[in-house]
């Protein structure tokens, strides 16, 4: 047996240093680098490397030998065993705490942003019951629904999530009792489901609930949507959210990348004179033309289109404002990022859900001219290592 094996049967006690990006617990031992799931800063926890990756271990908690002060019992029964939630353990002031130091680290590391960074973070207003949108996970053999198992496809059969807001418990259990009957679809692997201010949207349709369009009013805007077109989870953080990305900005021109159904867009079309949203999904841009058509709002153009496609495309003799960017989890590709720099708007907003790709983004936005103006996070995710961020740049006028 070499070492690598020896060590993945190991057990080790070893304190937590730091939460990283990802989640996970920091710690070192014995030559080794550990990442260790679901820990605290400051615990000391006796752990169990399950595999390694040369001088990188990952491990899991065998024992809490003496907790962390930010440590507190997971309320959820689920908590470990389901892949949904990782902050359960921490109190909430901690979780912003660790956010914000997940985000200032990537920056450091992978943006190689100097200096303090200067980042506040927006508590949501509910650390429980936020959730208004979600995938459920369907295992039909065993009849189990829920979410996968942390690091598995396996489904964890869930009775109650904590972070669901009522109406989408209630339609849990409606869901659950039409899974547990031979009627339900043999074949059904998950069920995407969103509410609305006037009610639910299912999809696929089933337990009486229909893939039907509901509504949410987010500051002074209204939007349609249903369960298949992608809406933000969290509603109690939009309108701060919006407000943060949109601001004050006026102008001539801006341009909305991967706008989904209008959430930034809306508000863009009220500030400036002509507005640009580009997404792929075409229903997502049925739902952004609904919006502005309810709105009353005749100067934008939607375009449906790969954002990677489009920009190469597009000519303006007029320079642009502000283009903003709302990307996927895995980020910008690097045809966007071409394409955003060969435009050379003034500003730009990029609106992230994942730090790392984040900071990977800024790196090379910043090595052709912009700077970092300023950076706020919203808590849209309590009870995760997940974090949305909102990041202000302009570049010099002696670029343009």
């Amino acid at each position: 047996m070499d070492s690598t094996e020896t060590k993945s049967l190991e057990t080790f006690e070893v304190e937590i240093e730091r939460l990283l990006p990802g989640g996970v617990g920091l710690a070192h031992v014995g030559g080794l680098t550990l990442f260790i799931s679901l820990a605290a800063p400051g615990d000391l926890v006796r752990v169990k490397v399950d595999r390694v990756q040369g001088k990188v271990g990952f491990a899991s908690i065998v024992e809490i030998l003496k907790p962390s002060p930010v440590r507190v019992e997971p309320p959820c029964p689920y908590f470990g065993l389901c892949g949904g939630c990782d902050f359960q353990q921490l109190t909430y002031e901690a979780q912003l705490e660790a956010k914000v130091e997940i985000i200032r680290d990537c920056l450091h590391r992978i943006a190689r942003i100097e200096g303090p960074l200067d980042i506040t973070i927006q508590a949501s207003p509910k650390e429980w019951h936020y959730r208004a949108r979600a995938m459920w996970q369907v295992d039909s053999s065993a009849r189990k629904l829920g979410y996968f198992v942390r690091g598995s496809r396996d489904v964890c059969d869930v009775e109650y999530c904590a972070v669901l807001i009522p109406p989408l418990q209630d339609t849990l259990e409606k869901v659950r009792t039409e899974i547990n009957t031979a009627a339900s679809p043999p074949h059904l692997r998950d069920i995407e489901v969103v509410a609305g201010d006037d009610g639910i949207s299912l999809s696929p349709a089933m337990a009486g609930f229909q893939t039907r369009e509901v509504t949410r009013v987010v500051g002074d805007e209204i939007y349609h949507f249903n369960a298949e077109a992608f809406f933000q989870i969290n509603h109690e953080l939009l309108a701060p959210l919006v407000a943060e990305a949109v601001g004050e900005d006026t102008g001539r021109i801006a341009i909305d990348l991967y706008c989904g159904v209008g959430l930034f867009t809306l508000p863009l079309a009220r500030r400036f004179q002509e507005v640009i949203a580009v997404e792929s999904n075409k229903l997502a841009t049925r739902f952004v033309r609904r919006n502005l058509d309810s709105a009353g709002l005749e100067n934008t153009e939607v375009v449906t289109l790969d954002v990677g496609e489009w920009l190469p495309s597009y000519r303006s003799f007029e320079p642009i404002d502000v283009l903003l960017l709302d990307p996927p989890r895995t980020g910008a590709e690097n045809k966007v990022i071409a394409g955003i720099i060969g435009l050379r708007p003034d500003r730009i907003v990029y609106v992230s859900c994942d730090p790392a790709t984040l900071a990977r983004d800024l790196k090379k936005l910043m090595a052709v001219g912009y700077s970092v103006d300023k950076i706020k996070a919203f808590d849209m995710f309590p009870q995760t290592h997940h974090v949305e961020t909102v990041v202000h740049l302009s570049i010099s006028s002696a670029l343009l």
